[in-house]
């Protein structure tokens, strides 16, 4: 697992939407009140590193180590898409979408539920975050980890609009399972990041 010593400098460094913990108007306004640095570390100012700041943001939003994160763009490199084959690959990680069905608040989150074997894939266990889902697939709490306290509390937060969900992937929050209905599509606005720097890095 991804081992984050201090989120909030972090994010100081690489932009709030790298954690959830860190889009709060709360950071937002300490962020306005600190002294603006240069945003860019070691890397200088040069393209190196603009490469380096974007391929670490990346890393940080998904709960990557590098060893990952240069595997997956690597392989997306040679599709015909590679930003839209890239933000496919993460999107479709086990943990991931159970943050996007609303499963778990934070991606952190989805990912320790993820690892002590929480959930099932189409009836199946698994414990792996990195797992790779495909249209079709439904994801649900187990049987045994539906009264844990970590799911108490999500039909009354989707009542009341409090729990982020997808497009691409439908939760029933009386059963605890969600459906990934559609692959999640790819929009350089939407989603923040520029995927297209990230293989400029790894093709040095």
């Amino acid at each position: 697992m991804l081992l984050v010593k201090s989120k909030y400098k972090i994010a100081k460094r690489l932009g709030a939407g790298v954690f959830e913990k860190t889009q709060t108007p709360k950071f937002a306004l300490a962020e306005s009140r600190s002294p603006k640095k240069f945003r860019g570390g070691r890397g200088g100012g040069g393209d190196y590193g603009r490469q380096l700041l974007e391929k670490q943001r990346v890393r940080f939003t998904y709960g990557l180590s590098e060893k990952q994160l240069s595997n997956y763009a690597h392989a997306a490199f040679e599709q015909a898409n590679p930003s839209a084959a890239l933000h496919k690959e993460l999107e479709m990680r086990a943990d991931n979408a159970v943050y996007r069905a609303g499963l778990a608040s934070t991606r952190r989150a989805a990912r320790q539920i993820v690892s002590h074997g929480h959930i099932t894939v189409n009836g199946t266990r698994i414990t792996t975050p990195s797992y790779r889902l495909k249209k079709g697939d439904v994801i649900a709490v187990r049987e045994g980890s539906r009264s844990s306290a970590l799911f108490a509390s999500i039909t009354e937060k989707m009542k009341e609009g409090e729990v982020r969900t997808s497009s691409w992937v439908t939760l029933d929050p009386d059963l605890l399972r969600a459906e990934v209905t559609a692959e999640p599509a790819f929009s350089a606005g939407e989603t923040g990041l520029d995927y297209a720097t990230v293989f400029e890095f790894y093709s040095r």
